[in-house]
């Protein structure tokens, strides 16, 4: 499936409870984001292919494909269009050979060491970070900062999105630094409208 990392939403639940994770995204994807990452390390699997199987729901037809992070049979359940592994996730080829050839795989990366050892081929994305630190994931690897965001973006030959404490106010930067797009939680998940925050990356 075609993607676009432009404006990447990472959902977090916990933020997204007083409007509710569905109505964020819905009102999100309407704000201009491209990608929708469904994250949720606390969830059951259940839990989660029924929220994937609402979300795709609501996506038909919008061109915003669905990834689901970590759980390969949360993807696969819910026919989700790919995936997103962290470092100490599942093993890439794993992933791989389960999803197919079209599904969309992307992987967090951190330093020089980790992208020159990643299967690239396999790998259709990479997301870069944390460029700050954050408080929607509590055991983030070391902030990298913008120049590190830079050397990472260079050494890439996949497409790239900059994640971790990113504002609409730093999208000169991410651009600046060659990632093509930028990943956000906090600035859209538990905003009072989320297309407004959406739109204020455009």
């Amino acid at each position: 499936m075609p993607f676009d990392l432009s404006l990447y939403l990472v959902t977090d639940a916990e933020l997204c409870a007083e409007i509710g994770l569905e109505k964020t995204v819905e009102a999100a994807v309407q704000g201009g984001i491209t990608m929708v990452q469904l994250r949720d390390k606390d969830a059951s699997d259940e839990h989660m292919i029924a929220q994937a199987k609402r979300l795709k729901a609501i996506l038909a037809g919008s061109g915003v494909p669905l990834i689901i992070n970590d759980r390969l049979n949360v993807a696969l359940a819910s026919q989700a269009d790919g995936l997103h592994v962290g470092q100490s996730d599942m093993a890439i080829h794993e992933a791989r050979d389960a999803l197919g050839p079209h599904a969309i795989l992307g992987l967090s990366i951190n330093t020089l060491a980790q992208l020159q050892g990643a299967p690239v081929e396999l790998l259709d994305y990479v997301g870069i970070g944390p460029v700050f630190a954050t408080v929607s994931k509590q055991d983030h690897a070391q902030p990298i900062g913008f120049d590190g965001l830079a050397q990472l973006a260079t050494a890439c030959q996949l497409p790239s999105v900059a994640i971790g404490g990113l504002k609409a106010e730093h999208i000169a930067q991410v651009k600046a630094a060659g990632a093509n797009g930028i990943a956000v939680i906090s600035a859209i998940c538990g905003q009072p409208d989320p297309r407004l925050a959406a739109q204020a990356f455009s």
